[in-house]
């Protein structure tokens, strides 16, 4: 018996540590024990959570050295300020079991359902599907598309540099978000003309990015979903990180609205992790779990296009995470 392995994997295993970090984020304790820090006793009663709980819980961050304990209390310590709601690292927002990323995360409790079944796990959970939760409840929108802006942002030089996006006259961004990958690729090709589709308010806040960036005079925003007929005529339907948030049934007929609006000589673009080349583990369980979707192999979006009559062109690495594939009409 190996008791190094055994130990290794308990911690693997263990859930005491990951849901202390997210309930001290939603608790607010690494912003509230700043500077000289408190009193367990003053937090736990300023915060109205029980002052013995929170004694153990603090103590178990004092062990993750999140914080540390002093004379008069406990207060974060540099390495715990990361999880701040101003360190601009999206922690926060992906452990804060009241947003959108960490309420998400809480889903892997149903796991064995969607292995079971081949489902997500989230209506499981929460009686209703991701997508029908943020509608239902504006801060979640809000706070996944902080998630959705801040998850990509170093990610998008390597997506405008990796491609000839200046070969197009018009692109259209389906599901585009923020806007912060449009305005980029509008930025570094100044003849080219971009249009975003989403949702509102996401497609409104689109506008302001592209306002911020000096390209609004070539990007429009049209607040639609793109299970419905899209703006018809662009050279190019970009996809980012769109397919592998649903399951094939949902994916073909985004895949369908694409096609009856591209022209003829025109280009459906998908940008995402691939399987078995840029997409992790762990996150291909998470697009099951939350979404019902997965990272798709190659061969996988090959078939998934040609029901479309869509022919699969090249294949392209353009950063540590996410792929380009470039499909032209057959």
């Amino acid at each position: 018996m190996d008791e190094h392995e055994i130990a290794e994997l308990r911690n693997l295993a263990g859930l005491a540590t990951p849901m202390a970090l997210r309930v001290a984020v939603t608790l607010g304790l690494p912003d509230r024990l700043r500077g000289d820090g408190a009193a367990a006793e003053r937090v736990a009663a300023e915060l109205g959570v029980s002052p013995i709980a929170l004694e153990l819980l603090l103590g178990h961050l004092a062990t993750l050295g999140v914080v540390e304990q002093t004379p008069t209390g406990y207060r974060t310590t540099r390495y715990g300020a990361n999880l701040c709601t101003d360190a601009g690292n999206g922690l926060t927002n992906f452990l804060h079991l009241d947003l959108a990323g960490g309420r998400a995360e809480l889903a892997f409790a149903e796991l064995l359902h969607s292995i079971t079944t081949g489902d997500a796990a989230y209506p499981r959970r929460y009686g209703q599907d991701f997508w029908a939760d943020l509608t239902a409840q504006p801060h979640l929108r809000e706070s996944f598309d902080q998630q959705m802006t801040h998850r990509f942002r170093e990610q998008i030089p390597g997506i405008v540099d990796g491609y000839d996006w200046g070969r197009f006259a018009t692109i259209v961004d389906v599901g585009g978000g923020h806007g912060t990958l449009l305005a980029a690729i509008l930025a570094a090709h100044p003849r080219l003309r971009g249009q975003l589709i989403d949702l509102d308010p996401t497609a409104t806040e689109a506008g302001h990015t592209f306002r911020a960036h000096g390209v609004d005079d070539r990007a429009q925003t049209t607040a639609v979903s793109f299970f419905d007929p899209l703006p018809p005529g662009a050279d190019a339907y970009l996809l980012c990180d769109i397919l592998h948030d649903w399951d094939d049934e949902h994916a073909h007929r985004i895949l369908s609205r694409c096609v009856e609006a591209v022209v003829p000589a025109g280009r459906v673009l998908v940008v995402e992790p691939v399987g078995g080349r840029r997409a992790a583990t762990e996150f291909d369980l998470a697009m099951l779990v939350i979404f019902g979707g997965r990272e798709r192999r190659v061969d996988e979006f090959r078939a998934l296009a040609s029901a479309h009559g869509l022919v699969l062109d090249t294949v392209a690495d353009l950063t540590d995470q996410r792929c380009l594939l470039e499909f032209r009409l057959g």
